[in-house]
């Protein structure tokens, strides 16, 4: 048990980031199936914390995926920039040692990593100017570069450093199945993995010094741009870190980067310039006003600068103050608004209503929705948008507004198309985003027990169970989104329901930031639903889980026992068996077998499903075990495998599992003998399965049952091979106790 028990609270938030360690210090995709609960059995990689299967794994030493490459993750820089030459100076300065200032050195004599914040108002550029600097210093960097968009522009919509680290990890080279779920522990890996790397890496749109800290690369020389409205000064305080304030642009470079863009020169220099003045040197504004002249051929300069100027002129609409100022006078707000003015009638829909929310990608399906337009239109108004600089495609068919221009793309919906029919829209993109992530959860895991009208009458899907689950993976920030915003306008059937459609993709991929935020929306969600009783339990039983997998076994077993509650008092059988179960599955982890023992006893008379029963006398098997009921265990467990094979589609899989629990219980009894015969019999069968987790795990077990010296490092050589090339970090243990046994064979 934990030593500090927390009070279980579903609705109590996460900090953003723990208290910071400090910088500098190290701490110490193949497919996996596990069985989590009676009736589910998952495919694909599952994030555990700290534990494989039966066998626990050391996470203290990361490993990487053998002959992985050095990340590349740097966006292509824009390809107009203009100026801040005087900012790449002092940078270069800065890391060459002629700035004059004394920065630590390692322990080498390397410089100690370096951080800098750039800094300025919104759309001044700050995104272009570090993807810019990062492409002219990247060559100094050969131990990767990195990057992520955390999204800071408010507290709702900050990325969790759990987030990112995931992110980086995975591209560091860890695999998924191996992947922390703690986030202190990701930390560590992360501090450890670029201790050694002379890294890039490039933060962008910052919040808080507590959200970049946990980010930072360890590796003498390493290199870290950050981006921020905001200076950070924690991050000065805590590693260092140099400040770099971006000024507008300097009349000569805003005309200049004008020209560029535009692809024409001014008649008179003075058009160009008072066109630049209207956009008051920032680079937004510049980029489209520039784009607005290269697509309207006809459009003098002149004209340009008129239309800016009574977009920026006091208004007396809807949204002016009490002084006549209208939030529009600032220059990007003037320079959408001529723009805006431009649009076809669908492109300024979509762009109004694509607003009103802050999701982190517009997709054609999406704009589709919300434009109530055929998808390939929607392709081509998404184009038409992201040509003027109104969108900004920051991936292939992805789209999104700068948050300025969003925040000017919800003024505009609320004015044109009042709040009806704007909440309307953001109804119509909700319940497509459930119809797309029920659809693809019910394509990763079709044995499981869905729950919800989401599900009823789905139609066929032609995609493999794995391009849904990459579906799912990559519409994850949308979808995370889509239960933030169901629930702010009181949706609770839709909140509850988007969280049961991403259970698959939490259970495969952790995301446990996510799954706690989401989840703890859904259980105040359902227990509002009095329609859908049985949504409640279900809500408190998948944010146990969550629970589970950060090892807060305390507050996942709380979670469980609300869950079964809940069930229990609408009489929802089911969802209770699966409860007690997860129960059960808690408090085998904590060791206490007599109590698991007996959750999975209830659990059993709770159900006549036959599957879940041969489950269930697996689970209660290796309870028994536990308590050192050696023979009733061997007799259960040999039940559960004959339940298996009974089913009207043999369960192939958890036969071989059942196998490999017997063997596991014949060794806790002594008898290495039986131990051997039958986790060679759970070899072969695993081997079919195509499960190399499990494959690693038995060579493992049948080392220890081995008779003979020889045949004990063979097996352990083979347990070895499997985990590194899984990437796993119980690899490293491994060859150390290879290396002890073959010293004492000498």
């Amino acid at each position: 048990m934990s030593p500090d028990p927390v009070p279980y609270d579903p609705e109590a938030p996460d900090p953003v980031t723990p208290d910071p360690v400090p910088y500098g210090s190290v701490a110490p995709d193949p497919v996996v199936r596990n069985e989590v609960g009676g009736t589910t059995t998952v495919h694909g990689p599952v994030v555990q914390a700290g534990r494989i299967d039966t066998l626990t794994v050391a996470a203290a030493v990361p490993a990487i995926l053998p002959g992985s490459p050095a990340p590349r993750l740097l966006p292509a820089p824009a390809r107009h920039f203009t100026d801040r030459h005087d900012e790449l100076a002092r940078l270069t300065a800065l890391l060459d040692g002629t700035d004059g200032a004394d920065d630590a050195a390692g322990p080498d004599g390397d410089p100690a990593p370096r951080v800098v914040v750039l800094t300025g108002t919104g759309g001044i550029g700050k995104s272009a100017t570090a993807l810019h600097f990062a492409a002219r210093l990247r060559d100094r960097y050969d131990g990767g570069q990195l990057h992520a968009d955390l999204r800071g522009d408010a507290t709702a919509t900050a990325a969790a450093p759990s987030t990112v680290l995931v992110r980086f990890l995975r591209a560091l080279g860890v695999a998924p199945p191996y992947l922390p779920a703690d986030e202190q522990e990701q930390i560590d890996w992360y501090r450890t993995l670029t201790a050694d790397r002379r890294m890039l890496t490039v933060l962008d749109n910052a919040h808080s010094a507590a959200q970049v800290l946990p980010l930072l690369p360890t590796g003498p020389g390493s290199l870290t741009l950050v981006t921020s409205r905001r200076r950070l000064d924690g991050l000065t305080r805590e590693v260092g870190a140099r400040v770099i304030q971006l000024p507008p642009l300097g009349p000569a470079d805003a005309a200049l980067l004008l020209t560029r863009l535009s692809g024409r020169e001014a008649p008179h220099p003075a058009e160009a310039d008072a066109v630049a003045r209207r956009c008051g040197g920032l680079p937004l504004a510049l980029c489209m006003a520039g784009e607005r002249l290269a697509v309207r051929t006809h459009l003098t300069w002149q004209q340009l600068e008129q239309d800016m100027a009574t977009a920026a002129a006091p208004s007396d609409e809807p949204g002016a103050d009490a002084s006549g100022i209208d939030p529009g006078t600032d220059p990007v707000t003037a320079a959408a608004d001529t723009s805006y003015d431009d649009l076809t009638p669908g492109a300024a829909r979509l762009y109004r209503l694509g607003g009103l929310r802050p999701w982190p990608a517009l997709t054609a399906p999406a704009a589709a929705v919300l434009a109530e337009v055929p998808e390939p239109e929607a392709a081509v108004l998404l184009d038409e948008l992201a040509a003027i600089h109104l969108l900004e495609e920051h991936a292939a068919g992805r789209y999104r507004h700068h948050d300025l221009l969003r925040a000017h793309a919800e003024r505009r919906a609320l004015r044109v198309d009042g709040h009806a029919r704007a909440a309307a829209a953001v109804g119509r993109l909700l319940r497509h985003h459930l119809a797309e992530a029920a659809a693809a959860d019910a394509r990763v895991m079709p044995g499981r027990w869905h729950l919800g009208p989401a599900y009823d009458r789905l139609p066929p899907d032609p995609r493999t169970a794995e391009q849904a689950a990459d579906w799912l993976l990559a519409e994850r920030e949308n979808l995370v989104e889509a239960v933030r915003t169901a629930d702010e306008y009181g949706l609770d059937d839709l909140t509850w329901q988007l969280c049961e459609a991403l259970w698959s993709l939490f259970l495969r991929n952790g995301h446990h930031q996510d799954w706690l935020a989401t989840h703890r929306l859904g259980v105040r969600a359902a227990a509002r639903c009095p329609a859908t009783p049985e949504a409640e339990g279900r809500m408190h039983a998948q944010l146990g889980f969550a629970l589970k997998g950060l090892g807060r076994l305390d507050e996942a077993e709380q979670a469980f026992t609300a869950a079964a509650e809940a069930d229990r008092r609408c009489g929802h059988r089911r969802g209770e068996a699966t409860a007690v179960e997860s129960l059960g599955l808690v408090r085998l982890e904590q060791r206490r077998y007599e109590e698991a023992e007996a959750c999975f006893v209830a659990a059993e008379a709770l159900t006549d499903d036959p599957r879940a029963r041969a489950l269930l006398a697996h689970h209660r098997g290796r309870a028994l075990s536990g308590r050192g009921e050696h023979d009733q265990a061997a007799a259960t467990l040999e039940r559960a495998g004959r339940l298996m094979a009974e089913l009207p589609v043999p369960d192939t899989y958890n036969q071989a599992r059942v196998l490999t629990s017997l063997g596991q219980a014949a060794l806790a009894a002594g008898d290495r003998e039986r131990a051997a015969r039958v986790l060679a019999e759970a070899a072969e069968r695993m081997r079919q399965e195509k499960a190399p987790v499990q494959d690693a795990d038995i060579a493992e077990l049948r080392a220890r049952a081995a008779a003979t010296p020889g045949d004990r490092r063979a097996f352990l050589t083979e347990a070895v091979e499997l985990h590194e090339r899984l990437g796993s970090p119980r690899a490293a243990a491994l060859r150390a106790e290879l290396g002890t046994d073959s010293d004492s064979t000498t």
